[in-house]
């Protein structure tokens, strides 16, 4: 019997993270903030790369390759952040790879294309010194412009073309680093990047640029008609982030309390800034699509996290069909570089993905049991379920009365959305249920939305375009009939980042949705992610456990144990 190969992919930038293909599908996954428990963990990856191993049931002898990434290194073999597993070793081979190549090779990876473009949009990528040192022969696909020029320039957004086997860039465009200012507004990395400048924002809004999501889900809350001047100009199909705009934002945020206070204002400040984004987005990938058509676009990168942006796009119709990757953001370079050892490097042909992104191992009922001897957990009403019906029965019917549920079931999700394998699940409609989950269990601001998810046959049901959105990466406009049934998942605007949830990947969420919908006449549930503010996701029975004895959570399902406060 022939052993199988195993690729090893690794991501060193902050998110980092480690994936593992078995003969080219992905068999384990995993960030190493879910490890860390510190939230986008980067730098040394040898905890990440052991879970993998671990889960597998593998030795480092056992792996066939070793594709590495990380922005402004090119990481030693026996040390980077500390000791690595590869130190004591002279196998397996590493080789590396730049930040927008994996990028592209995550999303071509997973994606159902077997030819396509490929667009990379985000806040910085690799120098381009440390491109061309990695990949000599691009040199003659990089703009002469770029080469002759002394300062450091980093990838901006690259545009590639998929044949099936290997990415070929069409355009690529750099940016020079920003400047040392003291000014609130300077750009984190590169002076003309789309995600840069929407990072920038998000810090002058909350003073941090740790979650730039939240500027999305600010500003609907906004009107940005008193900003009457552009972001971003574009010149020979190139964006350039202009200047001029922030001379107009003098009031940066200096805490909570303040933004509270001056709501309305950062309100419109994240309106103009999202409405910025759109345009800058649309505008670049309808350009490199005019110069290189194609019917069937991925789309990665950070700034492809954006929901309300993507559904403009796939709204602007620019291509027949827009796969938009799950971990768009650096947690899914590992991912792309496993895919760029097993396709480019290897030359195998690709797998059918199938749709998937919970890479994560499973956790037995021994362990769960381990966990659940603590003391403190006595306090609970624990029940056991042998039945799969009776389980998704009891927590319907739980749901449909007003409780809370955290939900872990088999193996975690990897990117930054929960899918129903680590989430906290609610009634949509139930009064005050928004209000609570933030407060009480997410201990996070007043003003961030929740997504529905929703039976993939019933989507159109519910909302206005009735778009298939597994991966919760699109909004939606919630038919004006269902706002009152779905008010927790319905934004201010009436807008809802929809999960559509299918079986075949998901089965017991998808059970569960049914049979709520039997309970309440509804087929969606409100979904977000199992952790609180600052926390990463929950990885294990005992964070799971942790999380539900701090929170206000009425119930937790750890696979067939459920627990419930007295």
């Amino acid at each position: 019997m022939t052993s199988p190969i195993y690729v090893l992919g690794t991501g060193l930038s902050h998110n980092g993270s480690a994936v593992l293909l078995k003969n080219g599908r992905v068999c384990v996954g995993i960030e190493k903030e879910r490890i860390s428990r510190k939230k986008h963990d980067g730098g040394n990856d040898t905890l990440a790369i052991q879970y993998c191993l671990d889960a597998e049931g593998i030795k480092l002898k056992d792996v066939a390759l070793v594709v590495q990434c990380a922005n402004f290194d090119i990481p030693n073999r026996d040390r980077f952040g500390g000791e690595r597993v590869f130190s004591k070793s002279e196998e397996p081979p590493i080789i590396d790879i730049s930040h927008h190549l994996a990028h592209a090779y995550s999303a071509v990876g997973t994606s159902p294309f077997s030819e396509c473009a490929v667009m990379v949009i985000d806040g910085c990528g690799s120098p381009l010194h440390q491109f061309l040192s990695m990949h000599p022969e691009q040199e003659k696909d990089i703009n002469s412009v770029f080469l002759n020029q002394t300062q450091i320039l980093c990838e901006k957004d690259s545009f590639y073309h998929f044949d099936g086997q290997k990415l070929t860039p069409l355009f690529k465009d750099f940016s020079p680093m920003s400047q040392v200012s003291v000014n609130e507004l300077k750009l984190p990395t590169t002076q003309h990047s789309i995600g840069g400048f929407y990072a920038t924002v998000s810090h002058y809004v909350f003073g941090d640029m740790d979650d730039v999501g939240k500027l999305m889900g600010l500003a609907p809350f906004g009107n940005a008609k008193d900003f009457d001047f552009e972001a971003f100009e574009f010149q020979s199909g190139r964006v350039f982030v202009k200047d001029d705009w922030k001379k107009h934002f003098t009031n940066p945020s200096n805490g909570y309390e303040y933004f509270k206070e001056y709501f309305s204002y950062y309100a419109n400040v994240a309106k103009w800034a999202q409405e910025q984004v759109e345009k800058a987005v649309i505008t670049c990938i309808t350009n490199r699509l005019e110069q290189f058509p194609h019917n069937k676009l991925c789309y990665t990168g950070g700034v492809a996290l954006n929901a309300v942006a993507n559904a403009k796009l796939e709204d602007a119709k620019i291509a027949e069909i827009i796969y938009f990757e799950p971990a768009a953001g650096d947690n899914g370079l590992a991912l792309g570089c496993a895919y760029y050892g097993w396709l480019d490097y290897l030359n195998m042909p690709k797998a059918v993905h199938d749709g998937s992104t919970c890479f994560g191992k499973q956790y037995s009922e021994k362990q769960i049991e381990e966990a659940l001897q603590k003391d403190v957990n006595s306090a609970y009403n624990q029940k056991n379920f042998e039945n799969e019906e009776d389980l998704i029965s009891y927590c319907a019917k739980k749901l449909n009365e007003g409780k809370t549920i955290g939900w872990f079931q088999s193996g975690a999700e990897f990117g930054p959305r929960s899918l129903g394998r680590r989430s906290i699940l609610a009634h949509p409609g139930a009064e005050g249920m928004k209000l609570h989950i933030n407060r009480d269990i997410k201990f996070r601001e007043d003003f961030r939305p929740f997504a529905p998810a929703v039976l993939k046959d019933k989507v159109e049901d519910y909302f206005e375009s009735g778009r298939n959105s597994p991966y919760m990466i699109l909004v939606d406009k919630t038919r004006s009939g269902y706002i009152s049934q779905l008010s927790n998942v319905t934004h201010c605007d009436g807008s809802a980042r929809v999960q559509t949830v299918e079986e075949t990947w998901n089965p017991r969420f998808f059970k569960l949705l049914k049979e709520f919908e039997k309970e309440s006449g509804i087929a969606v549930l409100l979904n977000t992610s199992l952790n609180k503010k600052g926390m990463p996701i929950v990885e294990t029975p005992e964070e799971a456990l942790h999380l539900f004895g701090i929170s206000a959570l009425d119930i937790l399902v750890l696979e067939n144990t459920v627990l419930e406060k007295v």
